[in-house]
């Protein structure tokens, strides 16, 4: 779909992801690095526990459908020959702290100057402006400053991270949606213009419910493994299975309280538990916890009676009953679960790429959607170091990369 289009991705570990959209909608993306390498090909772990800058797996994640250049934009012969490249490019991508690229003539008033019709977007922690613009964002910070690191972790301790740096995640996709969004502005006006994505925004629209719902006197949420804490009353949503864990939506209501019911009269078929408990008013039972008609102690019992019945059970059995009762059950998958899952085979979704230089074949996770007409196709495995320096400079631009290379400018 973007097939005649060229990106030119100057991001590291914080806005990988907007090139690779782009990257598996078509476009012909050109990661700049540095001599050496990208920081992001440092983060681990590696493909056999080897640790080298091809072999990062945090690499290969984002970075297929790419071809990689190296150019040292420090020095006056690195920052001529990316000039040259954006002069044949519709996209330019970077994840530098506000007007830390302005030496290199890539700062956003100098690319409008010298590239008019250049759709440039900034990746950056707090956006380009603002008394917090040059401040650090590690993923943490932003979790913290959006909002939702809030609810990680458990109730007795501080917060945790993500094991993914979700934040960057978010800026990313939504920096890929602005570049289209300022692409198809292009093609009416003619003009490129600057897209400013703040990762603290982003994670903050996409859990913008919990940051505005107290303002709205709900019922604060607060962080509890494997559940969440509302006022006094712990809900639990995860519970122990004979070979693993299920998550239950256990909560009430008119929407949920129904398949709660459901539940529990099944636990009740089974013996779990009495007529009593089963005939409890699941509909109003959150009233009646948070009124203290319904003790806590006993709300507490009910959750054991669950996990009590749950624990006897695999998982299979559970989600079967989930089906054919219509109860809010599924199945806590393991890694190798997900991998043999025959849903996403249906759906191939995840996708082999050749890797001819370590002789083997990886699957990778497969597109973010379907395009019934132009399906997403993996053209190429992530690059290697600088692997089309030659391709790129030299056979498309006409550079002499082998002075170049002598300058140390790649």
């Amino acid at each position: 779909m973007l097939s005649a289009l060229r990106v030119v991705d100057l991001t590291d570990h914080r806005g990988l992801l907007c090139g690779q959209i782009l990257g598996d909608l078509g476009a012909d993306v050109i990661h700049v690095e540095p001599p050496g390498g990208s920081p992001a090909r440092r983060l681990g772990p590696f493909h056999g526990d080897v640790v080298h800058p091809d072999r990062s797996l945090f690499w290969w994640a984002f970075t297929r459908n790419q071809r990689s250049v190296t150019l040292d934009v420090a020095h006056p012969p690195g920052r001529e020959a990316l000039a040259r490249l954006l002069e044949t490019a519709d996209f330019l991508v970077d994840s530098a702290p506000p007007g830390t690229l302005a030496d290199a003539g890539l700062d956003p008033a100098t690319v409008a100057a010298t590239h008019p019709r250049l759709v440039h977007v900034s990746i950056t922690a707090f956006g380009q402006t603002g008394p917090k613009a040059g401040w650090a964002g590690a993923d943490i910070v932003l979790l913290a400053a959006g909002g939702p690191l809030i609810l990680t972790g458990d109730a007795d301790r501080p917060p945790v991270r993500l094991p993914v740096p979700q934040a960057w995640l978010h800026a990313g996709a939504d920096a890929a949606v602005g570049a289209m969004i300022a692409h198809h502005a292009r093609m009416r006006s003619g003009h490129g213009q600057h897209v400013d994505v703040s990762a603290q925004q982003s994670v903050a629209l996409a859990t913008q419910s919990y940051i505005l719902a107290a303002a709205f006197d709900a019922p604060e949420v607060q962080r509890a493994a494997g559940g969440l804490t509302m006022g006094a009353v712990s809900v639990r949503l995860l519970f122990p299975a004979k070979d693993g864990h299920v998550a239950i939506t256990f909560l009430f209501g008119s929407a949920i309280g129904p398949f709660s019911r459901r539940l529990m009269e099944w636990i009740h078929e089974e013996g779990g538990c009495d007529a009593a408990t089963r005939d409890k008013d699941w509909l109003r039972y959150s009233q009646l916890l948070l009124s203290d008609e319904e003790p806590l102690a006993e709300f507490e019992r009910v959750k054991a009676v669950i996990a009590a019945f749950t624990a006897a059970r695999p998982k299979a059995e559970l989600l079967a009953a989930a089906l054919a009762r219509g109860l809010l059950i599924a199945p806590v998958s393991t890694l190798g679960e997900v991998l043999a899952s025959p849903q996403l085979a249906a759906r191939e979704y995840w996708q082999p790429l050749d890797h001819p230089e370590l002789g083997t074949t990886v699957r990778y996770p497969g597109a973010f959607a379907r395009f019934e007409a132009s399906p997403l196709r993996w053209r190429r495995r992530p690059p290697r170091v600088g692997e089309h320096t030659d391709e790129v400079l030299g056979g498309e631009l006409g550079l002499d990369v082998a002075t170049l290379r002598a300058r140390g400018a790649v």
